[in-house]
């Protein structure tokens, strides 16, 4: 039993503490990434330098450390991306009427640099670990690069559960480019050929011809395959494990704090549509739906945003009920107050300060969705 037990043990605990460390710094304040960077490169370098020790070495204890040598270097990869260290040339929501090959472009080119960083430590612990028997290291890292790269292809062409609360605040905008709904068609693909490498890696490591090394090595991979079978399912099955992260993630407990705000939010939108305009506030009856409310960019793009409020009057964002709210353009303010059967835009000249503000009411909505599809409407050259 402890033969494969103690790989699995450490595959989970090491798996599990290590996600919860990478979100929990990627979650701090960006002041303290110089030295979260710094930490995280100098584990890095040991653990390449450690693939290369280990690679010699085919005893069950060389199978654990390379093991870990493969996960740590991931780890730097994941670390860097969602800090925003090493991303890709673009770093602003996905155009809200984009779709197709563009929409796969635009998300490319937030993560390029990302993948081609993974490409060169790939190919750095291969030249590494070249020619010798423990090759450990260099599988676990291919393995999560492949979960990793697979989860992404998914939570792109659609699943039910995103998982967005997990991004980092200042890497929201990535959230713009995933998409909600029922199972996509790479999905059986993806999950059939992760269970048939499973398989394959449960049948080498139960093989009576095995030695320790490999038996242990075999099924600790097996087991961060099952975690990618695992993983896939959950992002397709009506269950929230997010749980088991969330209390270390910053980011989520400041968006707790802005959601307590949203009563304030109310009452100061109110105050605008009583004072600038004759748009009836909200009924009372729809009070009682969810309710979602956002500080849109500063200035914003009359087009996108025209394109913005018809593709939620579609249904792009959840059963949203309405929508209303004071933004400011190029040229002028504009107040919009957007339900099924009607759209009401007008210019209007406010006679006192306001800040812009949107407020939403339905349910079922996709908030974080929609946040990143007004944080897209900015005009050019000006910032939310």
């Amino acid at each position: 039993m402890l033969t494969y037990g103690l790989p699995i043990l450490f595959t989970l605990v090491l798996w599990w503490v290590s996600t919860v460390a990478i979100l929990y710094l990627d979650g701090l304040h960006k002041r303290t990434f110089v030295w979260s960077l710094t930490g995280v490169s100098l584990l890095m370098i040991l653990a390449l330098w450690g693939a290369k020790i280990t690679s010699l070495d085919m005893s069950l204890s060389g199978a654990y450390w390379a093991f870990a040598c493969g996960l740590t270097a991931w780890g730097w990869q994941i670390t860097t991306f969602y800090m925003g260290t090493i991303t890709g040339p673009r770093t602003t929501p996905c155009d809200p009427n984009t779709h197709g090959i563009a929409r796969f472009l635009q998300a490319l080119a937030t993560c390029l640099y990302h993948e081609l960083a993974i490409i060169i430590m790939a190919l750095g612990i291969m030249a590494l670990t070249l020619g010798q028997p423990n090759q450990l290291a260099l599988w676990t890292f291919i393995v999560l690069w492949w979960m990793h790269t697979s989860a992404k292809l998914n939570v792109f062409l659609g699943v039910p559960n995103l998982g967005a609360e997990l991004i980092p605040q200042h890497m929201r905008y990535l959230v713009s480019f995933m998409k909600r709904s029922g199972m996509n068609l790479f999905f059986p693909l993806s999950v059939t050929a992760s269970t048939i490498c499973a398989v394959h890696l449960v049948e080498r490591a139960m093989s009576p011809n095995s030695t320790d090394f490999e038996v242990a090595g075999y099924t600790m991979l097996a087991a961060l395959m099952v975690l990618a079978i695992l993983e896939h399912w959950l992002l397709v099955i009506p269950l929230n494990v997010n749980s088991l992260w969330v209390w270390g993630v910053k980011p989520v407990r400041e968006e707790n704090q802005v959601q307590s705000d949203i009563k304030d939010l109310h009452s100061a939108w109110r105050q605008v549509i009583s004072s600038e305009s004759d748009f009836p506030a909200p009924p009372a009856r729809e009070m009682v739906m969810d309710s979602w409310s956002a500080a849109p960019p500063s200035v914003c793009d009359d087009a996108i945003l025209s394109r913005l409020l018809e593709s939620i009057r579609a249904g792009a964002y959840g059963e949203i009920n309405t929508i209303k709210g004071v933004v400011k353009t190029t040229s002028h303010w504009l107040q919009f107050d957007v339900d099924h059967h009607r759209a009401k835009i007008a210019q209007f000249a406010p006679a006192q300060k306001i800040e812009p503000l949107v407020i939403a009411l339905g349910r079922r909505m996709d908030s974080v969705r929609l946040k990143a599809a007004f944080d897209a409407c900015a005009a050019v050259g000006t910032s939310s």
